[in-house]
């Protein structure tokens, strides 16, 4: 391992933003990034941002893009986000951008080697508004390296292969999900369920009525409940517990709650008497819905750990566990048209937005609950494997997050992982399976589309060949 300075293997260049006031600069070819285009930190690549800039634009700051392989760094609000772009790009002035020089630092080796050095860099950021670190200061930043490149790029496969892994499972997910909120919309949207006939109720002339709490018609029979009505709603501690460093609990607040699931990494720590105060008042179990009540309102998380070892703060809870055939349902609810109707007009809070526990115990739902148990029934197998696969993105993300240091300061080698861990992230025949299953469950959910929308009989095989014809070119 030798010492070096950053501004010895990169060369660093600052973005810039054109003039907004001139709309000949955007909605152009050019890529341009800003922090926020990176802010989920999903996957360590990016092609493009929310917004192209034109030749025009492109030249107002400099005319220069940066090459593939850059590493982008924000360096304020937050600092520390990074992405590698995958093709020529230009970002704005959040980024403190590395260009490696391939003789001396292979870019996603130092990628991984600056995510251990993060906090580091933070404690450099200066400012009153927000903190920043200025690219002199990055330059001069010190780091341990390894010396020979080869080397480097093996440490960076190993890494990379986890982070694929995740990124596959990722995917996965997210046609998944996908699947469940097509059968959802057509059962709970297009009120297209299955009638006695097996025929769509709506499209088959199911009678319709109109609901005063939702403004919109619903079939009849059904009705709209409170939610806590239906579920126990509770929320988090109110309280403010002392923190602690060490052998501590994940003390879990609205802001640690992601798209894609909890971040840990950002939790403070609790003591165990602590803990168990907050769970006499809101104990987190398997089976229950986490809704975020402060600042960014609305990220909903069900929580499918066996093991669940954290309290939770300015977090709503809702107690699924003890109603599994509701789960589910509740779950897409939540983030369907009423839901994001009525959650606007109960916010408050000038300064820090927020909603209160009586607001979401009162959120009106739509229930029918022959047609709910029937959905669970016929997407369990569906958010079934979602949660496997979430399982094991987690057991994923905790064995890179620990090789992570261990390969950069040398305590482990590549040898040494190479054939023990990576085995569960080479598994083709599991994949390849997987991909099978899912094509399998799509076909299902579309056959059934099929058979509902349909006036008569259906010939499967004939459905089975129109189906893979466009699945096929879809992929």
């Amino acid at each position: 391992m030798i010492k070096v300075k950053i501004k010895d293997i990169v060369d660093i260049f600052n973005g810039s933003t054109p003039s907004t006031s001139v709309s000949e600069n955007f909605d152009g070819h050019i890529s341009w990034i800003t922090p926020k285009d990176i802010s989920d930190q999903k996957t360590k690549y990016i092609n493009r941002g929310e917004r192209n800039i034109t030749e025009k634009g492109l030249n107002s700051i400099g005319g220069n893009l940066l090459p593939k392989g850059t590493i982008l760094f924000s360096s304020r609000a937050p600092i520390g986000l990074m992405s590698i772009c995958t093709k020529e790009t230009a970002t704005n002035q959040g980024f403190k951008n590395m260009v490696c020089k391939k003789d001396k630092i292979d870019n996603e080796y130092l990628f991984y080697l600056l995510k251990t050095q993060i906090s580091k860099i933070q404690e450099l950021g200066t400012g009153t508004t927000f903190k920043e670190v200025s690219k002199s200061t990055i330059e001069s930043f010190e780091i341990y390296i390894e010396e020979n490149v080869p080397t480097q790029q093996k440490i960076a496969s190993v890494l990379s292969a986890l982070d694929d892994k995740i990124e596959v499972n990722n995917k996965i997910n997210a046609e998944l999900e996908a699947m469940a909120k097509t059968l959802y919309d057509y059962w709970f949207v297009q009120f297209d369920f299955p009638n006695e006939d097996n025929k769509p109720y709506k499209s088959s002339g199911g009678k319709m009525v109109l609901n005063e709490t939702l403004k919109r018609e619903i079939p009849e029979g059904w009705e709209v409940k409170r939610l806590e009505d239906i579920v126990e709603v509770k929320d988090g501690t109110h309280d403010s517990p002392k923190y602690i460093t060490e052998n501590g609990y994940p003390l879990v607040t609205s802001k640690n709650l992601k798209k894609s699931g909890i971040d840990f990494s950002e939790t403070n720590k609790i003591t165990k008497i602590d803990f168990d105060l907050i769970n006499q008042r809101s104990k987190v179990d398997t089976g229950d819905i986490l809704f975020s009540m402060i600042g960014n309102i609305g990220t909903i998380y069900k929580v499918e750990e066996e093991i669940v070892n954290f309290a939770i703060k300015n977090v709503a809870l809702f107690k699924t566990s003890t109603k599994q055939s509701f789960k589910n349902y509740l779950y897409q609810y939540l983030h369907e048209y009423d839901m994001q109707r009525y959650i606007p007009n109960v916010i408050s809070g000038s300064i820090q937005k927020f909603i209160a526990l009586g607001s979401l115990r009162n959120s009106p739902i739509l229930y029918h609950e022959p047609t709910i148990k029937k959905y669970t029934e016929l997407s369990s197998s569906i958010y079934y494997r979602i949660t496997l696969t979430q399982k094991q993105n987690q057991e994923l993300v905790q064995l890179r997050d620990w090789l992570l240091p261990m390969l950069m300061n040398g305590q482990v080698t590549v040898g040494d992982v190479a054939d023990e861990f990576l085995g569960m992230v080479a598994e083709p025949s599991v994949d390849y399976k997987i991909k099978d299953d899912i094509k399998e469950n799509r076909f299902a959910l579309w056959l059934s589309n099929q058979k509902l929308a349909a006036r008569g009989d259906i010939d499967e095989v004939v459905l089975r060949e129109i189906f893979d014809a466009m699945d096929d070119e879809d992929q």
